[in-house]
């Protein structure tokens, strides 16, 4: 039997909650499809009260003093929570069928002030990276790459940021998937005629509110997925639980939403993010099986940054050891530096 492991991560109501839903939740249950999805109602009302206003303020009267207090609210207060909405909705439909036309409302409107142009992120999540699932064809694999180096880290960044459009175009247009190839065509077009528009108005404020969110949220985005994605077996690349990792216990999935459960959410990618370390623990035993990795109090950035910095020793202070027995550090470390070797196109370590 595996020994107790406690999950402070938050789960779903209690069966007496979810038969009694409050009122307001009884209200937003005629426009959502789930009570448990009213944190993202919640936050999709903060966030048009609070940025739309500051971002239109800064096109009519620009000033560089505004732009750090816009940065923390943008980065700092919303942007985690904004990304795993945006990931969730995405995967899950929020809004009821009568009310669809409101589904479109988070990547859309939402997303430009976010580093988002619209309707590129379904595409690119749900349209080719879970079909691929971090192999040969997946644009944003890791494989091919050191993971635990700074200059392969910046190459696979380079080539997103620049050509990361038109590959996802071509792998559509290559997988006969061309409503998706337009959708991309038609979110990168939009972006860029808002920016055009922006720029008529005010150079600065398009720069701050519009051009360096989308190349740093992308830049974010390539980090955390390395992060989620960096520890691959090259025995067996395609097995969600050796080419993904999972990370319990952490201030970043109580604000986004249990982000860190990336194995269970490749393993099944509709489920509820309220009922993921319900899973995580009830599964525990296939995980302890397959040799999965998992951290306790990291998030996907922060692995990110310790394997830039190869810092494998707090790697492996964080390390879980599911399974109940000890390891010493020498041997989680040589798992790990295993496990972020390069992989060639036969599945073999470099």
């Amino acid at each position: 039997m595996l020994p107790e492991l406690p999950i402070t991560d938050p789960m779903g109501p209690t069966p007496d909650e979810a038969a009694s839903p409050g009122a307001a939740t009884r209200v937003a249950l005629r426009y959502i499809r789930d009570a448990r999805d009213v944190p993202f109602l919640k936050l999709m009302v903060v966030q048009t009260a609070v940025l739309f206003p500051a971002a239109l303020y800064l096109f009519a009267r620009f000033s560089w003093w505004l732009v750090l207090p816009y940065y923390l609210l943008t980065f700092l207060v919303f942007l985690a929570p904004y990304m795993l909405m945006l990931h969730n909705t995405s995967h899950r439909k929020l809004f009821r069928r009568e009310h669809e036309a409101w589904n479109h409302y988070i990547p859309t409107v939402l997303g430009p002030l976010m580093g988002q142009s619209p309707g590129t992120y379904f595409a690119h999540h749900l349209g080719m990276h879970h079909p691929e699932n971090n192999l040969e064809n997946d644009l944003s694999s890791t494989m091919r790459f050191q993971r635990d180096s700074l200059v392969d880290f910046l190459r696979y960044y380079g080539r997103f940021i620049t050509l990361g459009a038109f590959d996802l175009v071509a792998y559509f247009r290559r997988v006969d998937r061309p409503k998706l190839a337009r959708q991309v065509i038609v979110g990168e077009l939009s972006w860029l005629a808002l920016c055009a528009a922006g720029l008529l108005v005010s150079w600065q404020a398009t720069v701050v509110v519009l051009v360096f969110p989308l190349l740093a949220v992308r830049f974010l985005m390539l980090a955390g997925n390395w992060g989620q994605h960096a520890f691959v077996d090259a025995a067996a690349p395609d097995n969600c639980y050796r080419n993904s990792i999972t990370c319990i216990n952490s201030l970043y999935n109580r604000r986004a939403f249990n982000d860190g459960y990336h194995i269970g959410h490749h393993l099944s990618a509709t489920r509820h993010w309220t009922d993921m370390p319900r899973d995580f623990l009830d599964t525990r035993q296939s995980y302890v099986d397959e040799e999965a990795i998992v951290f306790e109090g990291l998030d996907f950035f922060m692995v990110w940054l310790l394997l830039m910095l190869k810092r494998y020793n707090a790697l492996a202070r964080r390390f879980v050891l599911i399974d109940g027995r000890p390891r010493d550090t020498a041997a989680i470390v040589a798992l790990l530096q295993q496990r972020t070797a390069r992989i060639t196109v036969s599945g073999a370590a470099a």
